[in-house]
């Protein structure tokens, strides 16, 4: 659990994310939570194909609930996933897009990091953007997605969280939305996992 928390750490480090906080009156503790892995379908040594379990991974956690208890909640409405499935059955070609670390491309304001201070045993460090844990993340990253891509959303953008649902009635259609949204990606500087992008 430490290498994991290690890892996370230096990862967050490199990126310029966090930064190491000497003094601070908000800190939260880390945990490390085992993190579902799933089945995959695997090779046995008698050439069969079996189903296994993964290994579990270990996903790094903090814990602001003291924080968010004293956070103004924020109400904006999320969209309902019922709502975007409506949208792309009216149409034939579609993709699904999604945000890379969806919640640490939005900065969070100079004045404010030092509440998102976390110690673990490597030492004290802040958020220079958007953590997961906040109560409000969510609707923030929500809002932001929205502003930026307002004059698409309905129209053949859907967008739930950091996960961009894009069609088209032709192919045609569908390949020049695509284009540009992720032009209006590359402009916003908004980054891409492509592991987890689909295409139909």
């Amino acid at each position: 659990m430490q290498e994991a928390i290690k890892m996370k750490i230096l990862k967050l480090l490199d990126n310029g994310i966090i930064y190491l906080i000497s003094d601070s009156q908000w800190v939260s503790p880390v945990h490390a939570v085992p993190k579902k892995a799933g089945f995959a379908v695997v090779e046995n040594e008698q050439k069969e194909l079996v189903q296994t379990r993964r290994p579990t991974k270990v996903r790094v956690c903090i814990d602001y609930r003291k924080l968010n208890a004293v956070t103004c909640k924020d109400h904006f409405p999320l969209l309902f996933i019922d709502q975007m499935l409506e949208q792309l059955a009216e149409n034939e070609y579609y993709c699904f897009l999604d945000g890379y670390s969806g919640y640490n491309q939005i900065p969070i304001a100079a004045e404010d990091q030092e509440k998102t201070t976390f110690t673990c045993p490597f030492g004290t460090f802040a958020y220079r953007c958007m953590p997961f844990g906040l109560c409000n993340a969510p609707v923030t990253f929500q809002r932001c997605m929205l502003s930026l891509f307002s004059d698409m959303v309905e129209h053949f953008l859907e967008i739930f969280m950091n996960n961009f649902s894009i069609c088209g009635d032709s192919f045609d259609q569908y390949v020049h939305h695509l284009e540009l949204v992720l032009q209006r990606c590359k402009e916003k500087n908004l980054t891409l996992n492509w592991e987890k992008c689909h295409f139909k």
